[in-house]
């Protein structure tokens, strides 16, 4: 277990470098983890807004998962878990009557397989997850996810049946009773709302640098919600009725292995992920973590399997915090520890957690829009930054299936068991490309792809919650 140094006199100098096993002086230390939740918190708040999860028990989850994180990389890896994006589609599509407990089993059991995958790339390696996934079956995969969620960011809708004084539904002349179908959440609950929530986000992007920048999106939820405020859209009872200092609400899983299927796709972008934030951990702070990119996994997998079992959102390392690493050259694990703390003493303050809850659904469904549309383009980032050649077939068609499957939303059921969109298009691409490629190795009709065999390169840092 590493401890940490004190840096020169414990202050920084321009240009230099605080390595992970360092650190400054302990009020700085602090300043610098509450920038830490800073960063993590826009995306990590959105994910249980979109959900319905609760926002206490999403933050302890984080903050505890961060904490473990730290003990069983041995405090050698810098990196912080929020709310993994990638988990946004298989939970709507497994929260029935908005009972979040099959979502939560479906979390616990991603954690579980994940940590398994931990476990055995500790053991013999990493190179089969390469083979396994090359870069352009990761970049389809990460692209389908965030696509899969374009309808969610558009609307949410309830329908009811309107009740006579005698409880019997009012009559209608083709159905029998009439069904009154409401606009619940989305962009389409409230567009100017939506639409200044996103010029927001646009213009603080292109109009400042550093970590104004960086939280775009965090700083235009915060000015769409100001414009929700002046058009009476926000709702503060809950904050009024609420305690200073509670409990997290905390729930178990049901189990149902019916929604296995549906979180499939999502183990796959978390070692996606994963791996990719710890090469980029590597570049910045010069340290070799290949040997620890098993307990990485592993660590991740343990987070998001408790996460599951008590009710939070599954967990990922963070890009957002990466960047800030990488702006202010200060890699210590104890800005880690700092922040995981600070997440868990707010996920105590459940008025905090229902002044996050009164965000309007316009604000959330603009803040969709991007975060959505980013994820499903950082898939075509890995494609360019591996070159990944779509001139070949066996590159372009199971990616071309896979994605329309995807974004389509094509939905199979087999006995209990309901297939969406997102593990449709993933086993399908996955399939046809390891099919494809054989048969065409085998007959001699393969086109030469270097990067095939490459594990996915992730770049350094990217804006503002793509997980």
């Amino acid at each position: 277990m590493a401890i940490w140094k004190l840096h020169g006199d414990g202050t920084i100098q321009p240009g230099a470098v605080v390595k992970p096993d360092e650190r400054l002086g302990w009020g700085k230390m602090f300043g610098l983890g509450a920038q830490h939740v800073v960063a993590m918190f826009g995306a990590t708040f959105l994910v249980p807004l979109i959900t319905g999860f609760p926002i206490p028990a999403t933050l302890f989850f984080s903050g505890v998962g961060t904490l473990l994180f730290l003990l069983i990389t041995g405090n050698r890896l810098p990196s912080y878990l929020g709310s993994s994006f990638a988990f946004i589609s298989p939970v709507l599509a497994s929260k029935a009557g908005g009972d979040i407990g099959k979502a939560l089993f479906g979390i616990m059991l991603t954690g579980i397989l994940l940590a398994i995958v931990g476990a055995v790339v500790h053991l013999a390696g990493s190179r089969w997850i390469d083979a396994l996934m090359p870069p352009v079956m990761t970049g389809t995969i990460v692209m389908l996810i965030g696509f899969n969620l374009a309808g969610a960011a558009w609307s949410s809708s309830a329908q009811s049946v309107p009740l006579d004084a005698s409880g019997a539904c009012l009559p209608d002349a083709s159905t029998g009773c009439q069904i009154t179908t409401t606009i619940t959440g989305g962009f389409a609950a409230a567009p100017l709302t939506g639409w200044i929530t996103i010029l927001a986000i646009v213009l603080i992007t292109v109009l400042f640098k550093g970590l104004i920048g960086r939280l775009s999106i965090l700083l235009g939820v915060i000015v769409g919600y100001l414009a929700a405020l002046i058009q009476g859209q926000v709702d503060f009872a809950a904050v009024g009725s609420a305690d200073w200092i509670g409990l997290p609400h905390f729930q178990l899983p049901t189990p149902d292995f019916t929604v296995a299927a549906l979180f499939l796709p999502v183990v796959l972008v978390l070692i996606a992920e994963n791996v990719g934030h710890v090469k980029s951990v590597s570049l910045m702070t010069g340290h070799n973590y290949d040997k620890t990119m098993g307990r990485a996994l592993l660590a991740d997998g343990v987070a998001t399997t408790l996460a599951g079992f008590g009710g939070g959102s599954g967990t990922t390392t963070y890009a957002e915090n990466i960047g800030v690493m990488a702006a202010t050259k200060v890699y210590s694990t104890a800005l880690y520890w700092i922040a995981g703390f600070i997440a868990i003493v707010l996920s105590f303050i459940p008025k905090f957690g229902q002044a996050i809850a009164t965000i309007p659904a316009g604000v959330i469904g603009a803040a969709g829009t991007v975060l959505y549309g980013m994820i499903g383009l950082l898939g075509a980032r890995i494609w360019i930054d591996n070159k990944v050649a779509f001139t070949n077939p066996v590159n372009l068609i199971p990616a071309a299936i896979g994605l329309i499957m995807g974004i389509a939303n094509f939905t199979f059921t087999l006995g209990s068991m309901t297939f969406g969109g997102v593990t449709v298009g993933t086993v399908t691409a996955l399939v046809l490309y390891h099919l494809m490629r054989s048969i065409a190795k085998a007959r001699g009709t393969d086109i030469t792809d270097d990067t095939a065999q490459d594990g996915p390169t992730f770049p350094d840092y990217e804006p503002d919650a793509l997980h």
